[in-house]
């Protein structure tokens, strides 16, 4: 949400907001270490409904009743939180349940800046700076991101930021899609599904955006498919924003959508199994200290070796990851990948039969 203003009202402080107006904030105010520590107060007097007001806040911090002010709609305006004010205790409180406070907010435009940031490295792939400049913005996104995802105040329905390595996504093609999220509207683009030669026409509800595996990609309910569809922004072409309006459905929620994916893409309903890899001493310690998944289980095996277990729904993205250690990688269960591995292993045996082994 901008600090652009709704109509106005009288609050308890007193003060009146105009039509149209522009509330400004401080433009340090998400990182001031003093402002936040006196929202996290708010926030705490709030939950125990101790119905605080902006002459008694500013007494307890010793500021301005003004800076008071500028807090409490920086928490409505930018951290989206539920604040009304009751006239007759003369205090603010939640309007519904909060159980935690918020993130660190970070502004639209900040979040377009990294979105920009991750592209422009693009241009130094292959050169000596690429390495230096992935690992700078692994840096800067990692402080912002500690459980795989971070909030970005009241954009976090509609962008987040995954381990990151680069993509081809393009940037108007985002601005398009972004804005359709932003203002539940309705998008048509061109998508090619993976591995397709031709591309279709899609209409979709779009949910969600977030930088996934490396990769930008779309969240979206398909009208034609009349299903959650997944999206990857380097396969869509030709996006534009429709005056349709939408309503995001409240059952949607990112992590349970993909909960029991191995990465990006959800298996069928009901399809839910237990994957079990043996890996030995070498693939072991690519493994160890990383989060491959939330279900994730690790066992220790002779001689170094590792025992790595998962519940997923689907076994084509982790049978990729096991085909990345090759014959250092054992599948225990379930049968199914275990019998795709085998056939794909037949057809590099025959591709390259007549290739000779010293």
């Amino acid at each position: 949400m901008s600090p652009v203003t709704k109509r106005l009202r009288v609050d308890g402080c007193g003060a009146v907001r105009q039509d149209d107006g522009v509330m400004a904030f401080p433009k340090r105010l998400g990182a001031n270490r003093a402002a936040m520590e006196r929202m996290h107060r708010i926030h705490q007097l709030l939950q125990h409904r101790q119905y605080p007001n902006c002459t008694k806040l500013a007494k307890e911090f010793e500021v301005a009743k003004r800076t008071m002010k500028r807090d409490i709609e920086f928490m409505k305006d930018r951290m989206d939180l539920p604040i009304g004010f009751d006239v007759q205790r003369n205090g603010y409180f939640y309007t519904e349940k909060v159980d935690r406070f918020p993130d660190l907010p970070m502004s639209e435009a900040e979040v377009f800046a990294v979105f920009v940031a991750s592209k422009a490295i693009e241009q130094y792939r292959g050169t000596p700076y690429q390495r230096l400049l992935e690992t700078a913005f692994r840096r800067l996104t990692g402080r912002l991101d500690e459980n795989v995802k971070f909030s970005v105040g009241s954009l976090d329905n509609v962008i987040s930021f995954r381990p990151f390595a680069p993509g081809d996504a393009d940037v108007k093609a985002f601005e398009v899609l972004a804005k359709g999220v932003r203002e539940r509207r309705a998008v048509t683009f061109m998508y090619r599904n993976h591995g397709a030669a031709t591309a279709q026409r899609r209409d979709v509800h779009p949910y969600h955006m977030a930088h996934v595996d490396g990769r930008w990609c779309l969240f979206g309910y398909d009208v034609g498919r009349q299903a959650m569809r997944t999206f990857v922004l380097c396969l869509l072409k030709v996006p534009k924003l429709t005056a349709r309006r939408f309503k995001v459905s409240k059952k949607f929620d990112l992590n349970e959508y993909l909960r029991n994916s191995f990465s990006l893409f959800r298996g069928k309903e009901g399809n839910e199994c237990e994957v079990i890899v043996d890996l030995d001493a070498w693939a072991a310690d690519e493994v160890r200290g990383r989060r491959w998944h939330d279900s994730q289980e690790f066992t220790d095996r002779p001689k170094g070796g590792l025992r790595v277990t998962m519940r997923l729904n689907g076994v084509e993205e982790v049978e990729k990851w096991v085909m990345g250690f090759g014959t250092h990688a054992t599948v225990v269960q379930p049968k199914e990948l275990a019998e795709r591995l085998g056939k794909t292993g037949e057809e590099f045996a025959k591709r390259y039969a007549g290739v000779r082994t010293r």
